[in-house]
Protein backbone atom coordinates (compact mmCIF):
# COMPACT_ATOMS: atom_id res chain seq x y z
CA UNK A 1 0.00 0.00 0.00
CA UNK A 2 1.41 3.32 -0.94
CA UNK A 3 1.41 6.33 1.49
CA UNK A 4 -1.25 8.62 2.08
CA UNK A 5 1.15 11.34 3.14
CA UNK A 6 2.91 13.55 0.61
CA UNK A 7 6.12 15.46 1.11
CA UNK A 8 6.72 18.61 -1.22
CA UNK A 9 10.78 19.31 -0.31
CA UNK A 10 11.87 22.50 -1.91
CA UNK A 11 15.38 23.01 -2.65
CA UNK A 12 18.02 22.81 -5.63
CA UNK A 13 16.71 19.35 -6.97
CA UNK A 14 13.81 17.19 -8.26
CA UNK A 15 11.49 16.32 -10.86
CA UNK A 16 9.89 19.94 -11.01
CA UNK A 17 11.82 23.22 -11.63
CA UNK A 18 10.21 26.41 -10.51
CA UNK A 19 9.48 28.90 -13.30
CA UNK A 20 7.93 31.26 -10.96
CA UNK A 21 6.78 31.65 -7.31
CA UNK A 22 4.31 34.87 -6.08
CA UNK A 23 3.26 34.71 -2.41
CA UNK A 24 -0.69 35.82 -3.24
CA UNK A 25 -1.09 36.73 0.52
CA UNK A 26 0.31 36.15 4.05
CA UNK A 27 4.10 34.99 4.75
CA UNK A 28 6.29 34.06 2.08
CA UNK A 29 7.92 30.33 1.60
CA UNK A 30 12.13 30.52 1.04
CA UNK A 31 12.72 30.81 -2.86
CA UNK A 32 13.70 27.24 -4.25
CA UNK A 33 14.73 26.51 -7.63
CA UNK A 34 13.13 23.01 -7.86
CA UNK A 35 10.74 20.25 -5.84
CA UNK A 36 10.68 16.78 -5.00
CA UNK A 37 7.22 15.48 -4.81
CA UNK A 38 7.80 12.01 -2.34
CA UNK A 39 5.32 9.83 -1.78
CA UNK A 40 7.37 7.71 1.13
CA UNK A 41 9.27 9.61 3.84
CA UNK A 42 12.65 11.52 2.02
CA UNK A 43 15.66 12.80 3.52
CA UNK A 44 15.73 16.48 5.26
CA UNK A 45 14.58 19.14 3.07
CA UNK A 46 17.20 21.40 1.22
CA UNK A 47 15.38 24.55 1.88
CA UNK A 48 11.86 23.44 3.40
CA UNK A 49 9.14 20.47 3.53
CA UNK A 50 5.72 20.77 2.96
CA UNK A 51 3.64 17.08 4.17
CA UNK A 52 -0.05 16.59 3.17
CA UNK A 53 -2.66 13.92 3.51
CA UNK A 54 -3.95 12.44 0.60
CA UNK A 55 -7.95 12.00 2.12
CA UNK A 56 -11.56 11.85 1.10
CA UNK A 57 -13.75 14.42 -1.50
CA UNK A 58 -14.85 16.32 2.18
CA UNK A 59 -16.63 18.94 0.11
CA UNK A 60 -18.74 16.87 -2.55
CA UNK A 61 -22.04 14.58 -3.05
CA UNK A 62 -21.75 11.61 -4.42
CA UNK A 63 -23.40 12.84 -7.58
CA UNK A 64 -20.23 15.83 -7.77
CA UNK A 65 -17.86 12.87 -6.69
CA UNK A 66 -19.06 10.40 -9.88
CA UNK A 67 -19.11 13.61 -12.11
CA UNK A 68 -15.37 14.06 -10.71
CA UNK A 69 -14.36 10.47 -11.53
CA UNK A 70 -15.84 10.34 -15.06
CA UNK A 71 -14.13 13.43 -16.41
CA UNK A 72 -10.46 12.93 -14.55
CA UNK A 73 -7.63 11.62 -16.38
CA UNK A 74 -4.94 11.24 -13.51
CA UNK A 75 -1.89 13.11 -12.86
CA UNK A 76 1.30 12.17 -14.13
CA UNK A 77 0.28 12.17 -17.52
CA UNK A 78 3.08 12.99 -20.41
CA UNK A 79 1.86 15.65 -21.93
CA UNK A 80 1.34 17.19 -18.55
CA UNK A 81 5.01 19.01 -18.53
CA UNK A 82 3.82 22.07 -16.32
CA UNK A 83 2.70 21.75 -12.51
CA UNK A 84 1.42 24.04 -9.71
CA UNK A 85 1.94 23.76 -5.74
CA UNK A 86 -0.49 26.18 -4.10
CA UNK A 87 -0.14 25.58 -0.71
CA UNK A 88 -3.18 27.53 1.80
CA UNK A 89 -4.22 28.37 4.90
CA UNK A 90 -7.75 29.51 6.13
CA UNK A 91 -8.40 31.94 8.70
CA UNK A 92 -9.55 30.84 12.34
CA UNK A 93 -12.56 32.31 11.28
CA UNK A 94 -13.63 29.57 8.41
CA UNK A 95 -12.27 26.62 11.31
CA UNK A 96 -15.00 28.21 13.71
CA UNK A 97 -17.60 27.44 11.54
CA UNK A 98 -19.59 24.14 11.66
CA UNK A 99 -18.62 21.92 8.89
CA UNK A 100 -22.57 22.34 7.39
CA UNK A 101 -21.50 26.10 7.17
CA UNK A 102 -18.37 25.47 5.80
CA UNK A 103 -20.26 23.39 3.02
CA UNK A 104 -22.82 26.14 2.25
CA UNK A 105 -20.01 28.39 1.65
CA UNK A 106 -18.16 25.60 -0.40
CA UNK A 107 -21.43 25.27 -2.17
CA UNK A 108 -22.30 28.90 -3.00
CA UNK A 109 -18.40 29.18 -4.50
CA UNK A 110 -19.35 26.40 -6.82
CA UNK A 111 -15.39 25.40 -5.95
CA UNK A 112 -16.34 21.47 -7.61
CA UNK A 113 -18.19 22.80 -10.75
CA UNK A 114 -15.58 25.46 -11.38
CA UNK A 115 -13.06 22.77 -11.36
CA UNK A 116 -14.83 20.29 -13.54
CA UNK A 117 -15.07 22.84 -16.37
CA UNK A 118 -10.87 22.31 -16.42
CA UNK A 119 -11.33 18.63 -16.30
CA UNK A 120 -9.30 17.22 -18.20
CA UNK A 121 -7.14 19.26 -18.99
CA UNK A 122 -6.39 20.28 -15.19
CA UNK A 123 -5.85 17.81 -12.82
CA UNK A 124 -5.26 18.31 -9.32
CA UNK A 125 -4.57 16.75 -5.81
CA UNK A 126 -5.64 18.59 -2.49
CA UNK A 127 -3.71 17.16 0.29
CA UNK A 128 -4.87 17.76 3.86
CA UNK A 129 -2.12 19.27 6.14
CA UNK A 130 -4.01 21.38 9.44
CA UNK A 131 -4.53 18.17 11.41
CA UNK A 132 -0.43 17.19 10.64
CA UNK A 133 0.81 20.48 11.81
CA UNK A 134 2.12 21.84 9.02
CA UNK A 135 2.39 25.05 8.41
CA UNK A 136 -0.44 25.45 5.83
CA UNK A 137 -3.91 24.02 5.94
CA UNK A 138 -4.15 22.41 2.15
CA UNK A 139 -1.77 21.56 -0.58
CA UNK A 140 -2.86 21.90 -3.67
CA UNK A 141 -1.32 20.05 -6.69
CA UNK A 142 -2.07 20.60 -10.15
CA UNK A 143 -0.91 19.31 -13.17
CA UNK A 144 -1.38 20.77 -16.85
CA UNK A 145 -0.01 20.80 -20.72
CA UNK A 146 1.96 24.09 -21.38
CA UNK A 147 -0.99 24.92 -23.49
CA UNK A 148 -3.35 25.12 -20.72
CA UNK A 149 -1.47 27.30 -18.72
CA UNK A 150 -3.99 30.23 -19.61
CA UNK A 151 -6.82 28.11 -18.41
CA UNK A 152 -5.06 27.36 -15.39
CA UNK A 153 -4.59 31.03 -14.86
CA UNK A 154 -8.14 31.42 -15.64
CA UNK A 155 -9.32 28.71 -13.54
CA UNK A 156 -7.45 30.29 -10.25
CA UNK A 157 -9.11 33.85 -10.80
CA UNK A 158 -12.22 32.44 -10.48
CA UNK A 159 -11.59 30.64 -7.75
CA UNK A 160 -10.00 33.66 -5.61
CA UNK A 161 -13.13 35.51 -6.83
CA UNK A 162 -15.31 33.09 -4.31
CA UNK A 163 -16.71 33.89 -1.02
CA UNK A 164 -14.30 30.77 -0.16
CA UNK A 165 -11.12 32.62 -0.65
CA UNK A 166 -12.34 35.39 1.56
CA UNK A 167 -11.37 33.32 4.47
CA UNK A 168 -7.71 32.59 2.63
CA UNK A 169 -4.74 34.25 5.00
CA UNK A 170 -2.25 32.54 3.66
CA UNK A 171 -1.12 31.10 -0.34
CA UNK A 172 1.83 30.39 -2.32
CA UNK A 173 1.62 30.09 -5.63
CA UNK A 174 4.16 28.20 -6.81
CA UNK A 175 4.51 27.28 -10.59
CA UNK A 176 6.67 24.28 -12.04
CA UNK A 177 8.09 22.67 -14.96
CA UNK A 178 8.78 18.74 -15.63
CA UNK A 179 12.54 18.22 -15.66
Amino acid sequence: MTSRIVQFVGGTSGEWAVTHSATICGDPLAAVTAIAVNETPAAAPQSWSLRGAISNLRYTNASERSALQARQAGLGRAQAQCAALIPITKSAAWWALAQDERLAIYSRSQHTQVGMEYLPAIERRLHHSRDLDEPFDFLTWFEFAEADSAAFDHLLVRLRASEEWQYVTREVDIRLRRC
